[in-house]
């Protein structure tokens, strides 16, 4: 899209690939991996709202620690889950989201949205139930399947009022029984969000889980964009 500026930029002490519409008034946060693919879901994100924004990501390099709110046995591979969510959610909050906010002259009053794929998306919902800094909530393709999620969700309110779930319509076709799991635990997921009265969608989308991944990153950032505008808020 003409309007948008990317960039590779350093910020706290990460290289992170930001960017950039017009003048923001609200802040996408978004965890990546190697095979990132913000080319695509930039534009298409673009092509679905007209509000400005700034989009962050920053990379995260071992996934399974990384994202993981627990310590979990391998589901696949032999990688098993470490539980360094709480770090990299200190380092969002205390570095990350004000040195943006410093540097792209952000009001602190704007809005956050946090967003992911797959265990990022798990991670974002986590980060909602940890903290009230994020407006919004991304979900997408979720790994709600993480041993011990149920029994944490239902514990734990998420504080965020608009939160977006998907899932593909052939995730839950798995043959490895805890992968199958998840269209389950997303209904209920979407089942508890409902019950506890928070704005919310669950979209099922077609495919598999490595399908379109970037298009399902932008839907999800759109809607939460879309119903928070809705509601009359700042975005």
């Amino acid at each position: 899209m003409p309007d948008l500026l990317s960039a590779a930029e350093a910020l706290a002490e990460k290289r992170c690939l930001v960017t950039l519409r017009n003048q923001p008034d609200i802040l996408l946060l978004q965890p990546i991996d190697a095979r990132n693919t913000l080319s695509q879901e930039m534009p298409l994100l673009a092509a679905q709202t007209t509000r400005s924004f700034l989009h962050v990501a920053f990379p995260v390099e071992a996934w399974n620690v990384d994202l993981s709110p627990w310590d979990a046995p391998p589901v696949f591979g032999r990688e098993a889950f470490g539980h360094g969510a709480a770090d990299t959610l200190d380092w969002l909050r205390s570095r990350l989201m004000p040195e943006v906010r410093a540097k792209y002259a952000i009001s602190p009053d704007a809005p956050v949205i946090l967003g992911g794929y797959s265990l990022a998306g798990l991670f974002s919902l986590w980060s909602a139930a940890q903290v009230d800094d994020f407006a919004a909530v991304a979900a997408v393709s979720p790994s709600v399947w993480f041993p011990g999620w149920r029994a944490y969700a239902d514990q734990h309110a998420l504080r965020s009022r608009v939160v977006y779930l998907s899932l593909g319509d052939r995730e839950e076709k798995s043959r490895n029984p805890v992968l199958a799991s998840v269209g389950d635990a997303i209904r209920r997921e979407d089942a508890r969000l409902s019950e506890r009265g928070v704005r919310h969608t669950l979209q099922w989308n077609v495919g598999n889980h490595f399908q379109d991944a970037e298009k399902r990153c932008a839907d999800g950032f759109a809607w939460c964009m879309a119903q928070r505008k809705a509601e009359g808020k700042n975005t």
